[in-house]
């Protein structure tokens, strides 16, 4: 299933994108965050298990259980953005 990815913050900054269209076979907000990490490299590093990384479904806040579906839009966000 194709969604839309919003990088925001430092994570935009470091994958030097704020945005991109994924097909993933992930059926989780967690499981297309394991896909991303799978890619390595910037992706690895910023997405990564250990990193505090919020989420969002559709401009709503998720847990990592969250289940995906085609056409969603999904927010990958440090904890703290600024102010």
């Amino acid at each position: 299933m194709k969604v839309h990815i919003r990088y925001f913050a430092s994570i935009r900054e470091s994958l030097e994108q704020g945005s991109e269209m994924v097909d993933t076979g992930a059926g989780t907000l967690g499981g297309l965050r394991d896909e991303l990490i799978g890619r390595g490299g910037a992706y690895a590093e910023c997405l990564a298990r250990g990193r505090a990384v919020r989420l969002a479904l559709n401009h709503v806040m998720a847990d990592e259980s969250t289940a995906l579906g085609e056409g969603a839009e999904v927010g990958f966000f440090p904890p703290v953005t600024g102010g």
